[in-house]
């Protein structure tokens, strides 16, 4: 069964994606459907493990950066909470 899933990409990555997918005669849908199952398919400790194929690198614009947000702890976001509520 089919999930919908919204995601955020530049419009230059998606035009280059949406061209890349027209030539190998498959769905955009499908490509970033492939490239979450091969993500998946194995247990990769972080994303630099996981071994980048040639149809990202051509999708992909310039040098990949990872940004990653600290996690707040329980107590701060505890306190975001409540501070909210006032």
């Amino acid at each position: 069964m089919d999930a919908k899933l919204t995601l955020s990409f530049n419009q230059n990555v998606v035009d280059r994606a949406k061209k890349y997918a027209a030539e190998n005669n498959i769905s955009l849908s499908r490509l970033v459907e492939h490239l979450l199952t091969q993500v998946t398919a194995k247990e990769y400790k972080s994303l630099e493990d996981f071994p980048i194929s040639d149809w990202v690198s051509m999708v992909a614009e310039g040098e990949v950066e990872y940004k990653k947000t600290p996690k707040p702890t329980r107590k701060v976001s505890k306190d975001e909470f409540f501070s909210s509520k006032k």
